[in-house]
């Protein structure tokens, strides 16, 4: 067995834990002071501003290179998504209209395998 007293180890562990409670009481009579909470208010609404700002040069940048912004690309895509919800709602509407009258032209959704054959050429060969 290594003596306690002598380990390095140990010795660092020791250190560190003290060192941690201390930054621990500090930090905790800093946070308690009511300047600490007046501090990291200005410091949110600063930040809270410039996000903010960034966002209004930001959307006339992409104004000026006629990009799409965000709102503008999700709108797009809601409206992408309304229209295949209709189209989806069209399709099941004419099955269930093919499929009631008995016939299925042009309705059958199965996939069908590619066809690779071509047909004889003039001279009777296949290509």
């Amino acid at each position: 067995m290594t003596d306690k007293t002598h380990d390095p180890v140990a010795m660092w562990q020791q250190m560190m834990g003290e060192m941690e409670k201390g930054f621990n009481s500090f930090a905790n009579q800093a946070m308690s002071s009511p300047e600490f909470s007046q501090a990291m208010n200005r410091a949110g609404g600063v930040a809270a501003g410039a996000q903010k700002q960034l966002g209004e040069v930001m959307e006339k940048y992409l104004v000026a290179m006629n990009l799409p912004s965000r709102e503008q690309v999700t709108g797009l895509a809601e409206r992408l998504q309304s229209i295949e919800a209709q189209v989806h709602e069209i399709k099941s509407m004419l099955s269930q209209m093919a499929a009631g009258s008995g016939t299925s032209q042009g309705f059958d959704t199965t996939p069908r395998p590619p066809r690779t054959k071509r047909p004889p050429s003039e001279g009777g060969e296949r290509t």
